[in-house]
């Protein structure tokens, strides 16, 4: 019954063009919308991966017609969620935030479905060619973000932080003079006025003295 539950529950993410499809269901969205913790974030990615995984080792398991079309598209969005972790991880670690709960959560999962589909790209039926690019593009993708999850924290803050920066110079270098100095002056300005202390004090009004 849970396989089958599986099954019905991304049964309506094949209708349109690949184009044009979520590779989250919308209440999967929705849960990531409220989960404002990268862990939980992150937790939650794990999970919505896995249920795919699962998804594909059943179909897999049965040769049935049309069966590769979903295949293939459940092992795009699998690789989209899995991409979705590493952008959650760097943007936490940009902004300093502990995410080491996460990724330890992240780096056992990925150790598991690693496995998982390594062993079933092994499993090559009649119309294995039809979803074995993106078979291997799961594949790869998850080594390439199991390699980052099981990477020292403090060693990929700073390798995260060094490519901001590089990239930040790389536009930069590509600005008109004036854009530059623009993109300054607003910078200047956000800064002065994050520094600036809120006031209630009327235009005029002097400071009261704190001991009155």
């Amino acid at each position: 019954m849970r396989c089958l539950a599986v099954l019905l529950l991304f049964a309506g993410m094949y209708v349109a063009p690949a184009q044009d499809r979520d590779f989250l269901t919308a209440d999967e969205a929705d849960q990531i919308r409220e989960a404002q913790d990268p862990n939980e974030r992150l937790k939650l990615y794990v999970k919505f991966a896995r249920e795919r995984v699962e998804l594909i080792k059943q179909l897999v398991a049965v040769e049935k017609a049309g069966r590769s079309a979903v295949i293939h598209d459940t092992l795009e969005d699998y690789t989209r969620i899995i991409e979705a972790v590493d952008t959650v991880a760097d943007d936490a670690l940009k902004r300093k935030v502990a995410i080491g709960e996460g990724m330890k959560f992240v780096a056992e999962a990925e150790k598991e479905m690693l496995a998982a589909l390594e062993k079933l790209d092994e499993k090559q039926g009649k119309d294995y060619t039809r979803y074995q690019f993106a078979m291997k593009q799961a594949i790869e993708t998850t080594q390439d973000s199991a390699e980052l999850s099981a990477q020292d924290l403090a060693t990929r803050t700073t390798e995260v932080v060094e490519k901001q920066k590089k990239e930040k110079a790389e536009l930069d270098s590509m600005m008109s003079p004036k854009d530059l100095e623009q993109k300054k002056t607003v910078a200047k300005k956000e800064i002065e006025t994050k520094r600036k202390a809120p006031t209630l004090r009327r235009k005029g009004e002097p400071a009261k003295d704190p001991g009155k």
